[in-house]
């Protein structure tokens, strides 16, 4: 089974150009929205959420919203078989790793994406959990908190280092995440602006620009 996915910094931006890439009229246009990264940020403004899901519906899929939180592997994976698109949300990345591992999410999804011919679909947080683990630039030692082991889903040998060029994202990148990075055993890196797109299909990956 050919592993394919889909790793955005911002899904809003490039849904559109995503769908052009699946025939959405010919085949099962389900889309399962995990949303389980955005929930410490739930009391803060997360438009960007409602921006996303509202893009994925216009690009075409018909979306579900779904948390992985507080679930087992059984009900994980019994809940998510009927889907053919897996999105995970933006948000934060360790809730989202740690709620994998709790629930045993980071087992499953690895088998569906693999083996089971789910299709992956990623914003910022789902996107840097796409690769081997959430570097050192990405985390803050309070962060990291019972966390038994950083791997993540280990779908790619590269990190995303999602929402470059944003002036939000300006000062924390430059004067301190760059800089903890730069070390010799340092995995690739790609950096990615709100509209651009890493497509992996098997070993290939093509990067799209749709500004």
């Amino acid at each position: 089974m050919t592993k394919q996915l889909f790793l955005t910094s911002s899904v809003h931006a490039v849904a559109q150009d995503i769908a052009t890439k699946l025939d959405l009229r010919r085949q099962d246009n389900k889309l399962v929205f995990i949303d389980t990264a955005a929930e410490p940020e739930k009391d803060d403004d997360v438009s960007w959420l409602e921006n996303d899901r509202q893009a994925l519906i216009d690009a075409g899929f018909e979306v579900t919203d779904y948390t992985i939180t507080g679930k087992n592997r059984e009900q994980l994976e019994k809940d998510l078989a009927e889907y053919k698109y897996i999105y995970i949300s933006g948000g934060n990345t360790l809730h989202l790793l740690q709620k994998s591992y709790e629930s045993g999410f980071i087992g499953l999804i690895r088998d569906l994406v693999e083996n089971k011919g789910k299709i992956y679909i990623s914003t910022s947080a789902g996107s840097i959990i796409a690769g081997s683990k959430p570097h050192d630039y990405l985390l803050e030692d309070k962060d990291i908190g019972g966390l038994g082991s950083l791997e993540s889903y280990n779908f790619v040998n590269f990190l995303i280092v999602p929402h470059w060029g944003s002036e939000y994202f300006r000062e924390k990148y430059l004067n301190k995440r760059l800089k903890i990075a730069y070390k010799e055993d340092q995995v690739p890196m790609i950096l990615l602006t709100d509209k651009q797109y890493v497509h992996v299909l098997g070993d290939k990956i093509h990067i799209y620009d749709v500004s």
